[in-house]
């Protein structure tokens, strides 16, 4: 014998169904709520601050160019300058690599956090040669903290990174190099 039941239908699943979607969905909102706030906060020491290229050398694979440089060839060296009474970070990248015909060489800066990002980049490589340059960038409004520099370049590979720390609160000036083996580095080698 078979008994005929009436199957449940929307109304009848819904009052608990519906229930417990609405505390996932309100609770998944008040989750992507709290994420979007806090993403969205600004970094204390990033408020109104600007970075900018300032000024680009002229290609140093012309010996008269390159004369009474200090560093040789074979490093990519920053030597940075923190003015603490205008919060100005001045940076120079010494020996960058670009394209001998780069058109427009630029520096993206981002702050994040108590990193500084610098993705150096050109506009063109119209030449079959690349050269050295010096890089001046500058950061205003920056607090005096603990921040790691990273710098992007487009010609470094897989050479090391020129990437490191520094302290702004305690030490106001000072540099980093790393040894570059490869063109367009080290042919004072």
């Amino acid at each position: 014998m078979k008994i005929n039941q009436p199957k449940p239908t929307i109304r009848a699943i819904c009052p608990i169904f519906c229930l417990q979607s609405n505390i996932v969905i309100n609770n998944l909102f008040f989750l992507f709520l709290l994420i979007g706030l806090y993403s969205c906060t600004k970094d204390p020491g990033s408020q109104n601050l600007q970075g900018k290229l300032i000024h680009v050398s002229a290609c140093k694979q012309n010996k008269s160019s390159n004369q009474g440089s200090e560093i040789p060839d074979s490093l990519s060296c920053a030597q940075y300058n923190y003015a603490a009474s205008s919060g100005t970070l001045t940076i120079k990248h010494i020996n960058a690599g670009f394209n001998c015909c780069p058109d427009k060489i630029d520096c993206h800066i981002i702050v994040r956090n108590d990193s500084i990002l610098i993705s150096e980049t050109e506009s063109a490589a119209a030449c079959n040669c690349n050269c050295l340059y010096d890089l001046d960038i500058q950061l205003t409004n920056l607090s005096a903290d603990h921040y790691t520099i990273h710098f992007t370049e487009p010609y470094a590979g897989d050479q090391p990174a020129l990437t490191f720390g520094i302290d702004l609160a305690t030490e106001t000036e000072g540099d980093y190099c790393v040894i570059r083996k490869q063109y367009p580095w080290g042919f004072g080698i």
